[in-house]
């Protein structure tokens, strides 16, 4: 799931909420969405493999 921040760069929460918290993690910010949407490419497959 991606956000854009106020600053202008993008960030990446996990899609489920995290139990201890009750918040999304954060999994990175970036400068572009193209850059979260990479990332969260790579992190779907590597939860896989």
């Amino acid at each position: 799931m991606i956000r854009k921040l106020k600053s202008g760069e993008y960030r990446l929460y996990s899609r489920k909420t995290d139990p201890k918290t009750g918040k999304r993690r954060n999994l990175g910010t970036f400068d572009s969405r193209a850059a979260a949407e990479k990332h969260e490419r790579e992190v779907q497959y590597f939860k896989r493999h």
